[in-house]
């Protein structure tokens, strides 16, 4: 299972080609998903990603938290 399938059968995230194209966005809002993982490769990192959204401070620690469990879940299978 991926990351972004898991996190839309939780409800985290949602896709609707209607919106934004149809590119994963965090449910209720239009800021795709992909705009967290470029906080967290460049400079500004997750603390500033939660300060320019502050609104998405909870979803934001669902989608560490999810990531950090399917990696341990793919760790432990290996």
């Amino acid at each position: 299972m991926t990351l972004n399938n898991l996190l839309e059968i939780k409800g985290i995230i949602h896709r609707d080609p209607e919106i934004m194209s149809g590119v994963p966005v965090f449910k209720g809002t239009r800021v795709p998903l992909k705009t967290l993982f470029d906080y967290l490769e460049g400079d500004d990192g997750l603390a500033e990603f939660i300060n320019d959204f502050p609104y998405l401070k909870t979803q934001t620690m669902k989608v560490v938290e999810n990531a950090a469990r399917l990696l341990i879940a793919q760790e432990r299978a290996a």
